[in-house]
């Protein structure tokens, strides 16, 4: 079959013991499947918890600690644990692991998201697996990846993936709750990730799964989004990952439609980006933003809201504030204020600038809905 570049994905549940600590036997299990499948000819990538389950008894803590301080401290000595025991199991199969720590803000930055992209490109071209994971011990709550969900999201959309498979203990999504429906049926596949199925997935003993099931159908949006096909699911043995990749997984596959495609600019604007404010336009500019290769001009905009700068991203909303799109404007807010529908000879006049564009058509995006992206 056709050679694949693979993203996966494993939670914590699926490396733990039945005390919550982490389980060698379940690690080498992963580590024998993944090795399969780089053997096979596919490209791997990495996205692991579990650093906090194995830093927290060696720490002294019974059980798994439930608080923030707790949990990063258990993270910060579980981290290398973690990483030793991934080194020991892939070392058996002639395979190389590199390890990459990230916080969201590591990749709300243009920079910083262009580079792991570059540095994850060099680690693949080299035939090594990078490990990633979020950094535990220094992540703030509010702006986590969410057990590493959307983690495995973006960084599949970063690296170009073909394949996201989320592993989970949950055999795929239900339409109903499996736990307390003996009627429940399996979805083994969906197009796309629709809002009623995001509805169902709102939480703990939800109607499609456990929780946490939630945050796995926001990435596979997310990933879809970038023409990643996704599968949510479990496995086991040596070959888990090779039937998941060749379409016989225990799981719901989810094939969604392209949002954007192209340059990694475009990628970092839609998913990774922070707007410092947003900008309202009228209907005329809202259908031509939608269209391909159109710029924003002062003359379709109808207000401003936020003091951005320079160079900053904005929201662009339509005049029913639904969110259209984002990009990086040319001018800060006080000027694109005073630029309100004026057509461009006058704006740049006032403005002083050089360009009549408020946002260029290379420096936008355009997005379907706000749960597109987020």
């Amino acid at each position: 079959m056709k050679k694949r570049r693979v993203v996966v994905k494993i939670g914590s549940s699926s490396l733990t013991d039945t005390c919550g600590g982490l389980s060698k036997p379940k690690v080498q299990e992963h580590a024998a499947a993944i090795a399969l499948l780089m053997k096979s000819g596919h490209e791997v990538v990495l996205v692991s918890s579990g650093a906090v389950a194995a830093g927290f008894r060696d720490l002294g803590y019974a059980v798994r600690p439930g608080t923030t301080a707790g949990k990063q401290a258990a993270a910060a000595v579980g981290q290398g644990l973690l990483m030793q025991a991934y080194t020991d199991a892939f070392r058996s199969h002639g395979i190389v692991t590199a390890q990459l720590l990230l916080t969201r803000q590591d990749l709300m930055r243009k920079e910083r998201f262009h580079n792991t992209g570059r540095m994850l490109e060099e680690l693949l071209h080299r035939g090594a697996l990078p490990i990633v994971n979020e950094n535990d011990s220094v992540s703030v709550e509010g702006i986590t990846f969410g057990d590493n969900d959307m983690l495995s999201a973006l960084v599949a959309g970063l690296v170009h993936a073909d394949f996201l498979a989320i592993l989970t203990d949950v055999n795929g999504l239900y339409d109903g709750n499996p736990n307390h429906d003996p009627d429940a049926k399996k979805y083994t596949f969906i197009p796309e990730i629709h809002d009623g199925l995001l509805r169902q997935a709102s939480g703990a003993g939800s109607s499609v799964g456990t929780g946490g099931m939630r945050s796995k159908v926001l990435a596979a949006r997310t990933a879809g989004s970038l023409g990643v096909h996704v599968f949510i699911g479990t496995g086991d043995g040596a070959e888990k990952l090779l039937d998941i990749v060749e379409g016989r997984g225990d799981g719901t596959y989810i094939g969604i439609s392209s949002l954007m495609s192209g340059k990694d600019s475009k990628r970092w604007l839609a998913l990774c980006s922070v707007p410092a404010g947003s900008i309202t336009v009228d209907g005329g500019a809202a259908r031509a933003l939608a269209g391909k290769g159109t710029s924003l001009l002062p003359v379709g905009i109808t207000s401003v809201s936020g003091n951005f700068k320079q160079g900053e991203v904005v929201n662009v909303l339509d005049e029913d504030g639904e969110l259209i799109g984002r990009g990086m404007v040319n001018y800060p807010a006080d000027t694109v204020s005073k630029i309100i529908g004026k057509p461009g000879d006058e704006a740049m006049k006032i403005s002083g600038g050089t360009t009549p564009e408020v946002i260029h058509c290379n420096r936008w995006i355009h997005l379907k809905t706000k749960e597109a992206v987020r």
